[in-house]
């Protein structure tokens, strides 16, 4: 998310190739959640669910490899670059940079369960806010330290993850050849039923009145933005640290020479992509078998996402010299300094096309057809920012976030002067 300033009324120290970098992650990210407001949460995770569609597995391939996790790892390096820089500008004002940081990430919570409760089942703030609070009592740490906790807590945990899902995968591949005992028979009809049980409520709540979807939502899965927290954990906050760890070291503002940034974008993309590749080829060759794709994109992925990340950060990094006189460039950068606002008024905007208290064209739009919706988003994120910006300064909700952090602090500064 863009950074407040530090203080109301003063200017944010920008960095413009971090605003870059970010414009694109949330531009890449309308790419995957696009699916999520046009269906049920299970759609995102295979081009099967919640059935088979013409045309639906190219776009799906094409997303999973270019897109898919790949660009929410690189808005949360950002976010933890970010945190940073925030902390640094509070200390600026005399201000306590971690209290300060803590107040904002308390309002970021109560922005993503509204944003959870009011509008979208897929909100990431709320996880953000939490991770973000955990990321926050190790920040004094060296570069080094933050980087190597992230890599260890990210791969051991995911890594983890992969073994464990092993057994039922193979275990799902025996009942699709007709070989599987009568309990992995019985465990994956049973996975099939919550399967169709998450479809149905995702599709009740899709089509619900926007009053009426809130209170489902409210009544039958309050806690859900914790649960979320929860499972994403692992994943989240460790793409902080690292985050933070490559803002220490000058990742996004000169500080790594133009030879360490190629090496690390040819790697991040070269050895991320070949690995996305490989297991999309045995994903589609197996006709992306439920147990394997939950697996795959919650375990599998993620060193390919972290990798890719990062060689897409050092790669945009290195372009935006070239690019900065561009209009195109500019207009991304400023998509990136109001990235909160697009991010919230993405869903908006792609709820009132697809929910039933909007035009309700879920249903009347192949899947097929959502890499239109993605085109027209990218044009509405890019519209307005400059203009916005050169009037007042901020996007809408950076504006209202920060005046919310900031709220009472300098007139408490003033009576205690």
């Amino acid at each position: 998310m863009i950074e407040p300033p530090s203080a109301p009324g003063e200017a944010p120290a920008r960095i413009a190739s971090l605003d870059f970098v970010r414009g694109c992650a949330i531009l890449g990210i309308l790419a995957i959640n696009v699916t999520g407001f046009w269906g049920p949460e299970v759609a995102s995770y295979s081009p099967r669910l919640p059935h088979p569609e013409p045309g639906a597995t190219p776009w799906f391939a094409f997303a999973f490899v270019v897109f898919e996790g790949k660009m929410r790892a690189l808005f949360t390096l950002l976010f933890g670059a970010s945190m940073m820089l925030f902390i640094a500008a509070a200390e600026r004002r005399g201000r306590n940079g971690d209290l300060m940081q803590a107040r904002r990430l308390l309002w970021l919570a109560a922005f993503g369960y509204l944003h959870y409760l009011l509008l979208w089942w897929g909100d990431i703030l709320f996880a953000y806010a939490v991770c973000g609070a955990a990321a926050l009592v190790v920040r004094r740490l060296p570069a080094g330290a933050l980087a190597a906790a992230g890599l260890v807590l990210f791969i051991g945990a995911h890594g983890l993850g992969s073994a464990a899902g092993l057994p039922g995968i193979a275990a799902e591949q025996r009942v699709l050849a007709g070989t599987a005992t009568p309990n992995e028979r019985a465990d994956e009809a049973a996975m099939t039923a919550r399967i169709a049980g998450m479809v149905t409520y995702d599709e009740r709540v899709l089509h619900q009145g926007f009053a009426q979807a809130a209170q489902t939502r409210w009544q039958q899965r309050p806690a859900q933005p914790l649960d979320v927290a929860q499972i994403t954990f692992s994943e989240t906050l460790p793409l902080m640290l690292i985050g933070m760890a490559l803002q220490i070291s000058g990742f996004f503002a000169g500080g790594w020479n133009r030879r360490a940034l190629q090496r690390t974008a040819i790697i991040g993309i070269g050895a991320g992509g070949a690995m996305t590749l490989a297991l999309l080829g045995w994903l589609w060759r197996h006709d992306f078998p439920p147990r394997a794709m939950f697996d795959a994109i919650n375990h599998w992925t993620q060193v390919p996402h972290l990798l890719v990340a990062t060689g897409y950060a050092a790669a945009l990094v290195l372009l935006w010299p070239r690019l900065a006189h561009r209009a195109l460039a500019q207009r991304i950068a400023a998509a990136g300094r109001t990235a909160f606002s697009n991010y919230i008024g993405t869903t908006i905007a792609m709820s009132a096309i697809f929910c039933g208290w909007g035009l309700g064209l879920a249903d009347a739009t192949p899947r097929a057809a959502l890499p239109l919706f993605v085109v027209l988003g990218w044009a509405a994120m890019l519209a307005w920012p400059q203009w916005w910006l050169a009037r007042f300064g901020q996007g809408p909700l950076e504006a209202l976030w920060r005046k919310l952090t900031w709220l009472g602090v300098e007139r408490r500064a003033q009576a205690t002067a």
